[in-house]
């Protein structure tokens, strides 16, 4: 991915932060068939035709979900994560999880079974869900988002400058770049 690309050549780290996609959803997730009423045909055409070149793009395989995810407890597995100074693998993993393995990222066990997969220990991981230990730290990432306008991911923001979308590694350079300039 790009994004690992910038990391590797700029020496750059990241701090993600959540945003709320799809809260509404239930913790089972909701199946995508279910949603036709709401979306006509050709926007969902359209829709997925981006995210396969997106993917393209990044190298990623893509896979159309039959599956909607309620992701605020993968968020909150993730803050947990950043907590134990796992780097960025456990974001990779979820990432891939959901768009790829069309797993469920509401539900608990699924959440565990990546915890352990990124080499963390689930059971820490489990009482950290179970205790919500996280939930005010997603909510500030949520609240940020709310603030600036952020209404897609990823959107990356350093200093006042915002870059949003699936970018090519060019343009994060340039953004980063800029970003160097500007001290």
């Amino acid at each position: 991915m790009s994004i690992d690309k910038l990391i590797e050549e700029k020496d750059v780290s990241i701090k993600w932060r959540h945003y709320p996609l799809h809260p509404r959803i239930p913790k089972e997730g909701l199946k995508v068939k279910d949603q036709g009423d709401k979306q006509d045909k050709a926007n969902r055409k359209a829709y997925s035709e981006h995210l396969e070149n997106q993917f393209q793009m990044q190298g990623l395989k893509f896979v159309r979900r039959d599956l909607i995810s309620n992701s605020r407890m993968a968020q909150e597995l993730a803050a947990w994560a950043d907590s134990q100074d796992a780097e960025n693998k456990i974001h990779i993993m979820l990432f891939e999880a959901y768009f790829v393995d069309q797993k469920n990222l509401g539900d608990i066990p699924t959440l565990l079974g990546i915890t352990e997969s990124a080499g963390l220990d689930p059971y820490l991981a489990e009482q950290a869900l179970e205790k919500r230990s996280f939930a005010d730290e997603v909510n500030q990432d949520w609240e940020f988002a709310r603030e600036n306008g952020i209404t897609g991911v990823p959107t990356f923001h350093a200093k006042d400058l915002f870059l949003y979308g699936s970018q090519p590694f060019e343009v994060l350079e340039r953004f980063y770049n800029n970003l160097k300039n500007k001290d």
